[in-house]
C-alpha cells in the first residue's frame, strides 16, 4: 500500500479524494488553495476539497504557492510516495514533481492531447465534440503535456451541460485513478507520450463569451447555452433587461414545431411564440427553443411561466418581442 498525498481545490476533485480515502492506501495529507472570498458578502470560504478533507480528518495545507522550501514544507513532511493532483489550480514546480518517488499523477477532464488547459469540459461542448473523457497522466513541467497512463472516453449527450459533464467526468476519473495506482504499485503501468497532432488549448471562459449573437446558427447557440451552464451562463437582453438562458434546444429552420408563420423571414432574436411549453426564438439559421430562463434579479423559471408573466405584466403577447 502507498503513502499518497492529494492536491485539489474544487468540487470536481472531491470524488477522487473520496476514492483514495476509501482505498487501502494511506492518505497522508491534502494540499488545497487558500480560502477565498465568495458570495454576496465576500466572506472567506473554504474550498470543496478542504471541507471534505477536514470531514475525513486529514491534514490540510494551503500554501499560496509552492515556490519556496517553506511553502513545500508540509508536503515534504508527509513523505508521500505518490502525489495525486486534480484541478489544484497551482502550477507544480520541478522541486515538487521530484518529491514523491512515484512522481505526480493528474486527472485531466479531456482525451488528451485535445483540450489541454483550464476549461476542457466547456470547450468540448462549445465546439460540438461528440465525445470527451478523462486522462490520467504523469505530470511534467509543461501544461498538461506529460505521458499518459490511461484514458477513458464517454459520449457527450445532446442535452449535456458543463455542469452535468463535470459530475460524470469526476466520477469517471476517480474510478480510473484507482486502476492506475494499482498498476503503478504492481510495476505494470506503461506511460505513453501524447501525440503532437490534434493538440487544442482550452482557454478559461470569459464573461463576454456568454453573450448570445442571435445571427448565429441555432445549433451553435444551443451549444453556447449548454457549455456556459452553470458559468458564465448564456445571456441576452430583452427590453433593456439582462436575461440568462439556462436550458434550450436547437430546432431546424424547416421544423413544423418551429413556429406559426408570423413573418416570412423573422429577424434573428425575434420571439416567435410559445409551443409545447418552450419559447421559440429565430436565429440566423434555425430556431432556438428555450425551456428555462431567468430575468436579472429574479428567479429562474420555465418558459411558459416567463411568457405568462411577461404578458400579464406588460399587457402584450410574447409574440413579436425581440431578444438582443
Amino acid at each position: 500500500m502507498l503513502r499518497i498525498a492529494f492536491a485539489g481545490t474544487p468540487e470536481f476533485a472531491v470524488p477522487a479524494l473520496d476514492a483514495l480515502a476509501s482505498s487501502p492506501h494511506t492518505l497522508v495529507g491534502v494540499l488545497t488553495q487558500p480560502d477565498r472570498p465568495a458570495g454576496r458578502g465576500r466572506a472567506l470560504r473554504a474550498s470543496a476539497v478542504k471541507q471534505r478533507a477536514l470531514a475525513l480528518g486529514l491534514p490540510v495545507a494551503q500554501p499560496e504557492r509552492l515556490a519556496s522550501d517553506a511553502e513545500r514544507a508540509a508536503l515534504v513532511s508527509w513523505k508521500p510516495e505518490l502525489l495525486v493532483v486534480v484541478a489544484y489550480g497551482l502550477i507544480l514546480p520541478k522541486a515538487v514533481l521530484g518529491i514523491p518517488r512515484l512522481g505526480c499523477l493528474n486527472i485531466h477532464a479531456s482525451l488528451l492531447p485535445r483540450w489541454r488547459g483550464a476549461a476542457p469540459i466547456q470547450r468540448a461542448i462549445l465546439e460540438g465534440d461528440a465525445e470527451t473523457g478523462v486522462t490520467i497522466m504523469q505530470m511534467d513541467a509543461g501544461l498538461d503535456t506529460g505521458p499518459m497512463l490511461a484514458q477513458r472516453a464517454m459520449r457527450i449527450g445532446p442535452s449535456a451541460t458543463s455542469a452535468s459533464l463535470h459530475e460524470e467526468l469526476a466520477r469517471l476519473g476517480a474510478g480510473l485513478l484507482l486502476d492506475v495506482i494499482a498498476a503503478l504499485e504492481q510495476g505494470s503501468a506503461t506511460p505513453r507520450a501524447q501525440s503532437t497532432e490534434g493538440v487544442r488549448y482550452a482557454h478559461k471562459l470569459a464573461k463576454q463569451e456568454a453573450m448570445i449573437d442571435w445571427s448565429a446558427d441555432a445549433v451553435r447557440i444551443a451549444r453556447q447555452v449548454r457549455g456556459c451552464n452553470p458559468w458564465p451562463t448564456a445571456q441576452t437582453t430583452l427590453a433593456g433587461q439582462l436575461v440568462k438562458i439556462w436550458q434550450a434546444e436547437a430546432l431546424a429552420a424547416s421544423s413544423d414545431a418551429a413556429a406559426k408563420p408570423v413573418d416570412a423571414s423573422p429577424s434573428p432574436g425575434s420571439v416567435l411564440g410559445l409551443r409545447d411549453g418552450r419559447l421559440l426564438v429565430a436565429c440566423g439559421t434555425g430556431v432556438l427553443a428555450i425551456e428555462k430562463l431567468q430575468v436579472a434579479g429574479k428567479r429562474t423559471v420555465m418558459a411558459a411561466e416567463f411568457a405568462h408573466g411577461h404578458s400579464s405584466a406588460q399587457g402584450q403577447a410574447i409574440d413579436g418581442l425581440k431578444f438582443g
